[in-house]
Order: C-alpha cells, then sequence, then structure tokens
C-alpha cells in the first residue's frame, strides 16, 4: 500500500481529485467507483472546480455507487443518489444515465442486487475504485461478519453504523436499518483502490485495516490482499500508523 498523510485538508482532497483527473485525462472512458459521506466531499468539490476551470472531462466516464440505504426513493434528501447528485455529479458533464446507485427502494431486492452485478460485469471492471472506512472497519456497508459477501447483497447495518450515520437524518430512529452494498468481492476486483480517511475517529479502524490482521472482523483489512492500493490519511486518521 501506498500510505500518504495530509497535515492541509486542500492537500487531503487535490491530491485524491488528481488521482481521479489524471486517469480521466489518459483514459477518458474510465469506470470510476464512487463512494458517499463526509471523507470524499472535498475531492469531489476539487473535481468539480476542476471540470469548471476545463481540466477534466466526465463526458464519457462511468460511474458505480458502492451502495444505497434500503427503503429511500432516489429522489429522498438522504439517499446516496440525491448525496451524489448534489455534491458532483450536477457540477460535472457526465449524463445521469452513465451513473450507477444500486437502487434502495427496488421492489425485488435481490434481484436489484444481481442486476447491479451483471452492470458492473458488463462495464467493468472499475478502474478506480474510492473508498471510505466506517470506524469498526466496514468498506461500503460490508459490516464486520463472521463471513463476508462477495457480490451486492442486502446488509443489516449495525448499530454503530446506524449511529455514526445519524447526524444526517432529523432524528436517530430515521436512518434506516438495511442497505444495498456492493461486496468486497466486487470491490476487490478494481484495477486501483483509494481509501480516503479524515478523522481522529476512525484512527484505531485504519490501524486495524492497514497493520491488523486480514479478517472479515475488520473488512477494510482486506485492502491488504490488493496489489493496488493508495491511502488518504489526515493527520488525525493517521495517528497510530507507525
Amino acid at each position: 500500500m501506498n500510505v500518504l498523510t495530509f497535515r492541509n485538508e486542500d492537500d487531503f482532497a487535490q491530491t485524491g481529485a488528481n488521482l481521479i483527473a489524471s486517469l480521466l485525462q489518459s483514459s477518458p472512458k474510465a469506470v470510476l467507483g464512487l463512494a458517499t459521506g463526509s471523507s470524499p466531499l472535498g475531492v469531489y468539490g476539487k473535481l468539480a472546480e476542476m471540470h469548471r476551470k476545463g481540466m477534466v472531462s466526465f463526458a464519457k466516464a462511468t460511474t458505480f455507487n458502492l451502495d444505497e440505504y434500503v427503503g429511500l426513493p432516489a429522489d429522498h434528501p438522504q439517499s446516496y443518489r440525491s448525496f451524489m447528485n448534489e455534491h458532483l455529479f450536477r457540477h460535472i458533464d457526465i449524463g445521469l444515465s452513465r451513473t450507477h446507485v444500486p437502487r434502495g427502494d427496488a421492489a425485488d431486492l435481490a434481484a436489484e442486487c444481481s442486476a447491479y452485478d451483471r452492470m458492473l460485469e458488463e462495464e467493468g471492471p472499475v478502474d478506480l475504485q474510492l473508498l471510505g472506512i466506517g470506524s469498526n472497519g466496514h468498506i461500503g456497508f460490508n459490516e464486520p461478519d463472521a463471513s463476508l459477501t462477495s457480490g451486492t447483497h442486502v446488509v443489516k447495518l449495525l448499530p454503530e453504523t446506524r449511529e455514526a450515520n445519524a447526524r444526517f437524518f432529523e432524528r436517530p430512529e430515521d436512518v434506516p436499518h438495511q442497505a444495498v452494498t456492493m461486496g468486497i468481492g466486487g470491490i476487490l476486483k478494481a484495477r486501483q483502490i483509494v481509501l480516503l480517511v479524515r478523522g481522529e475517529a476512525k484512527a484505531e479502524a485504519v490501524k486495524n485495516a492497514l497493520q491488523g490482521p486480514i479478517t472479515t472482523q475488520c473488512p477494510a483489512s482486506l485492502l491488504q490482499s490488493h496489489p493496488n492500493v493508495v491511502v488518504l490519511l489526515d493527520e488525525g486518521a493517521a495517528k497510530w500508523i507507525r
């Protein structure tokens, strides 16, 4: 793994954006795997700025998001589709038909998961996959468990995950109990993975993921088995890294 630590939030975000922009400049038809949450927000802001300046185009790219809450329609303000539209897609030159987010309100979730995996197979492999990490070591919404699922699937969110995400909802009880998530196998098929982590609250999870044993109890530790991972950390997230 190539682990980079940043004192400056602007440098953190610009480095992440540069990795994506460089890929698109050399491969305009690249397939991007995207993430939501606070860690990639700065990266998306920088990409929007670079696009406005004519430095990067997304017109021929295709995107796949990692996950979506079960039960939330695409136009719900807390859906991950809304998040991506608000923070990236509406600021760049990508047609929404080229952007893919699992449908959390699908009538048949099993069929939705299978269809998402088929699209990933047809369009992929993902050239660059952005990831964040949960305080319990989850990536996507792949929660710690005795075993992990390879393909896209429905997962029950653990209490600590729902608690961490409650800040985005009006009431804690509004946080959905389930999500559709790309599986570990799908994530690891990406040609390159970029893990973005901000904040001291994630420091222990980062240490376990990068320096601990590979275990399904810390799903992010499976990134150690991937040949091309770049890790961007702010000073808080890097607290326990030797």
